[in-house]
């Protein structure tokens, strides 16, 4: 197995960021934990190779990020004043980011930077809207929908390589910059200013193929100012583990953990501290490959969520395009 063909691939999103993709590594979802239901972290932006480090220079990644989600009839979610009932929320998601990555080593380590943003259509349907936690009925089943821009995720980490080991350490930004109101159902910003710091590891044996990767972070939100809403703080694991097949493909699984570690809190947080929880896990495969002299990859992974409390579940799929110049 050339080993080159196994570290050309970009700094992973999830994610995405990644959506961050991200991404990463790196964007938020709309609906999926804290005040309506919306977290900073969007679970499963790192997955495989998430620790291995890439080519020098600049590498551009295309995320498609497709998500369908419900909450059930009988959950409560809060944005702002409105609170509802039987949350339904459909995303379609396209996650750009671009990386460069650093020649010269920082501390031993391969130095990259980035930024992402999202465009794309998140559409909510509820059954009910009530005037406060266990008010009367306001209003019955309502939607809405929003296609348009989202925040700024600038990012930043450090990687290291000793033979079958890597490491990593990284640091995300959300710069509330894009589509928010907080008297729609559907926004695509977040409406106030979140920091994530975490590290991953990725063992690749480069004789048998074998890969696991595990990233844990640790977010910090900052209080909405239009809403007087603080999320509290968020703990997240993603994980991936494949095999490659060929000097090109590998399959295997992916998942995450999330995990909400402080309630919430601000004198807009009237359903207490509202602490969340979710896990998914799904299929992965990856494709290396040489698009002219560039090197590209591409890779398909989906989840499905359980064990949520506190915020709405269903599945999600990720499919990245990344090319490194």
């Amino acid at each position: 197995m050339k080993t080159k063909k196994i570290i050309i691939s970009p700094a992973m999103v999830l994610s995405a960021l990644a959506v961050f993709s991200c991404a990463g590594l790196f964007i938020s979802s709309k609906v999926h934990a804290d005040e309506a239901g919306v977290s900073f972290w969007l679970p499963g932006q790192y997955g495989s190779l998430a620790a291995i480090p890439a080519e020098p220079g600049w590498s551009l990644a295309l995320i498609y990020y497709h998500a369908s989600i419900d909450g059930g009839g009988s959950k409560e979610f809060q944005k702002g004043e409105r609170l509802t009932l039987g949350l339904d929320v459909s995303e379609d998601l396209l996650i750009p980011m671009l990386t460069y990555v650093f020649e010269t080593p920082v501390w031993g380590s391969q130095a990259s930077v980035g930024v992402a943003t999202d465009w794309g259509y998140v559409g909510v349907d509820v059954d009910a809207t009530l005037t406060g936690p266990g008010g009367g009925l306001q209003s019955g089943s309502e939607s809405d929908s929003n296609t348009a821009f989202g925040d700024l995720f600038p990012t930043a980490s450090l990687r290291w390589n000793k033979g079958s080991h890597n490491t990593m350490i990284y640091t995300m930004a959300g710069v509330p910059v894009g589509s928010y109101d907080a008297e729609r159902l559907a926004s695509i910003g977040m409406g106030h200013w979140a920091v994530d710091l975490g590290g991953g590891y990725t063992y690749l044996n480069m004789a048998s193929g074998y890969e696991f990767s595990a990233t844990l972070g640790l977010t910090y939100n900052f209080e909405n100012p239009d809403t007087d809403y603080q999320n509290g703080i968020d703990a997240h694991l993603d994980w991936g583990a494949s095999k490659f097949v060929t000097e090109q493909v590998h399959l295997g699984l992916v998942g995450y953990f999330y995990y909400q570690l402080t309630g919430d809190s601000g004198e807009g947080a009237v359903l207490g501290d509202f602490k969340s929880s979710v896990n998914g896990i799904g299929p992965q495969i990856g494709y290396l490959f040489k698009m002219g002299e560039k090197d590209t990859y591409l890779n398909l992974k989906a989840y499905w969520e359980f064990g949520a409390d506190h915020r709405p579940e269903g599945w999600n799929g990720w499919l990245t395009w990344s090319i490194t110049f």
